[in-house]
């Protein structure tokens, strides 16, 4: 690919100096194979015990960039290629050799062209990176319900998921995101799992950061498949297992109830709806959540709400279950942290791993909410489908 890109580059600057041509052609072997060479070092380092660090994400991030941009670059020479061939095979049928044989040099326009094209991808990734990751978007939703108690009628919710904490690079702008969460003044806080990417160490540096989130009916959490430290390798099984227990303190620090497979009664006015919270239950990721245990004792008629980190659990066990869990609030998905969101069209790559990838869905009077996620992973950028702070209104129908 980078060959390729080469010779269309060359083609480019063959009107110009030689010293200016000499600067772009080898100044972009040198980026290339310095971006390469340290995305390699990024994924031998993201084997160490305490994963990959935002450091390492830039390096991929700058990686995953020059990569589309010089597919973008090469598709479009190739399409210019083939169009060279084409014309050189009627050529040679015809007996019209050009000065350069039959089939006609490269032109100068076609690379012009894949430059430009080029562009797009390698703006825009870069926007994802330096802005997009924390431009937070408040996304508000307002469910209707026959069997909402009448003194929950207008309760507020507010939403986080996704938080990761260790890939923050900016604690600035993190504090921004928790500002607009602390401006809606909703009656609930709810934040459904994956607080860190791997370890506890990593929200430590942020405890005074989301510790600020409040609500008059209580903050509360649950765990999702980055909390358990599954994804990094520990000494011993007892380090893991200390791990874990830390982060559960740190959710009690935070002002957090954590729900492990259990609910609480949220009362008001005389009147009362379940909150339930399940461990990590998703298809393909760790599947220790037990939502029969977590009803233990709730009555089959309550109005309840249901917090469960993966959004294949709703897919597969929730919107079956026997007892009728009217909200489930899920996150995971991040949206892919990639895609094209529009009143009228709607796409992200996640869209062929998972059903409900974002946003609301609902089935049987049941609804299911899935959160972008307000932090990101792997690729440190978010492009089309911004980081999320949700708001849910419940509202009871009028008779």
């Amino acid at each position: 690919m980078d060959w390729y890109v080469y010779q269309g580059l060359k083609t480019l600057m063959s009107d110009r100096s030689s010293l200016t041509r000499s600067i772009v052609l080898w100044g972009y072997l040198g980026i290339s194979l310095a971006v390469t060479f340290l995305s390699l070092t990024v994924v031998e380092g993201s084997a160490l015990s305490r994963g990959m660090s935002p450091r390492h994400m830039w390096f991929l991030s700058l990686f995953l960039t020059l990569l589309i941009t010089k597919a973008v670059f090469v598709l479009t020479l190739f399409f210019g290629d083939i169009t060279r061939l084409v014309e050189g095979i009627i050529n040679y049928f015809k007996h019209k050799p050009t000065t350069s044989g039959y089939i006609p040099t490269r032109r100068k326009f076609v690379s012009e062209a894949a430059v430009l094209l080029a562009a797009i991808p390698f703006t825009s990734f870069l926007y994802a990176m330096f802005k997009g990751k924390y431009d937070y978007k408040v996304h508000r939703q307002t469910l209707y319900f026959d069997d909402l108690p009448e003194a929950f009628d207008g309760f507020t919710i507010t939403q986080l998921s996704d938080i990761h904490s260790g890939s923050f690079d900016d604690a600035a702008a993190v504090q921004r995101g928790i500002d607009l969460a602390k401006a809606q003044k909703s009656d609930l806080f709810v934040f459904t799992g994956d607080l860190v990417n791997n370890g506890a160490w990593e929200i430590e540096p942020y405890m005074n950061h989301f510790n600020q989130l409040r609500a008059p009916y209580g903050q509360f959490s649950i765990l999702g498949n980055h909390d358990y430290g599954d994804y990094i390798s520990w000494n011993t099984p007892k380090d893991k297992a200390t791990n874990l227990d830390k982060l559960k303190a740190h959710h009690k620090t935070l002002g957090y109830k954590l729900l492990l497979d259990e609910n609480i009664e949220l009362n008001k006015n005389g009147d009362k709806i379940v909150l339930i919270g399940v461990q990590n239950w998703g298809r393909g990721f760790i599947k220790v959540g037990d939502l029969d245990k977590a009803l233990t004792n709730v009555d089959p008629k309550a109005f309840k709400i249901l917090l469960s980190h993966d959004p294949t659990h709703w897919e597969e066990i929730v919107r079956y279950h026997p007892s009728n869990i009217h909200l489930t609030l899920s996150g995971h998905t991040h949206g892919a942290q990639f895609g094209v969101e529009t009143d009228a069209f709607r796409w992200s790559p996640v869209k062929y791993r998972y059903l409900d990838w974002a946003g609301l869905a609902s089935e049987n009077n049941r609804h299911l909410y899935v959160n972008r996620g307000f932090g990101f992973l792997a690729f440190s950028g978010r492009l089309g489908i911004w980081p999320e702070i949700t708001v849910i209104t419940l509202k009871r129908k009028m008779s």
